[in-house]
């Protein structure tokens, strides 16, 4: 039980990596707040799944990029249970469209959940960790964030925006004794990606990007966020951390 008393949010985890990282927390000892937008019945039955572990865990209603919502999300964790040891910025999705036809609207939304989301998630939860003196933040990027994307410059950015916000969050937080540090994932068997795993062509074309061949699962990638999560991790602060089958070694 590598997180056992631990308390961890993890924001868009009613469903795809969220929820691999939730239910992988849960099964560690973790008490988790499963944050969903739109899914209720999905996010209670990821509290469901944490609870069979013998964890506790509530869901939470929040939309990450309304300051508003999120300070909700935080007081339901703290009301809870009364403190919060880990954040996972995990929340996003995507609006894709080529750079001469994307709208302002699509480029707001997809720059608002993943990057402003993760900023005001950040900002909220560090409070209550000063306060304990200590906690870890766990932030989510992509390789589009690395070497970029044809057709989602706005998810580029974000992901690009997170890797620099997690720099300079390292250095404001540490004098509080909380690590920031920020994991890149590939290509996961999500629902985001179904298309790319089930077009014969797109699949070609991503499969070649994939030194290990073959697209991450949730068993790949939530070992990772248990380490970051857990006291092994202690002295690491301020790294990107690769998970994407050596994707972005491309």
């Amino acid at each position: 039980m590598r997180l056992k008393n631990k308390v961890a949010v993890v924001t868009g985890s009613s469903r795809g990596v969220g929820r691999a990282i939730a239910t992988a927390f849960g099964e560690q000892g973790a008490d988790v707040v499963v944050n969903y937008s739109s899914s209720p019945k999905a996010a209670d039955e990821v509290v469901e799944k944490i609870k069979s572990f013998g964890s506790r865990a509530i869901a939470v209603k929040a939309d990450v990029a309304l300051k508003s919502d999120v300070e909700l999300l935080t007081k339901a964790a703290m009301d809870e249970f009364g403190r919060i040891d880990i954040l996972v910025n995990n929340a996003g999705f995507t609006r894709p469209a080529m750079m001469l036809k994307m709208t302002e609207d699509e480029w707001d939304q997809v720059l608002d959940i993943h990057l402003k989301g993760a900023f005001l998630c950040s900002q909220s939860v560090a409070q209550h960790m000063k306060d304990q003196n200590g906690g870890k933040i766990i932030n989510v990027t992509s390789v589009a964030g690395i070497v970029g994307t044809v057709g989602q410059i706005n998810y580029s950015a974000a992901k690009g925006g997170i890797i620099s916000m997690t720099k300079s969050a390292a250095r404001e937080l540490a004098r509080y004794n909380i690590c920031v540090n920020v994991i890149s994932l590939g290509i996961v068997a999500t629902d985001m990606t179904e298309k790319i795993r089930t077009d014969e062509k797109l699949k070609e074309i991503y499969m070649n990007r994939i030194l290990l061949r073959r697209f991450g699962e949730a068993e790949d990638i939530s070992p990772a966020f248990v380490f970051l999560g857990s006291d092994e991790s202690n002295y690491i602060t301020g790294q990107l951390l690769c998970v994407d089958g050596g994707y972005g070694m491309i």
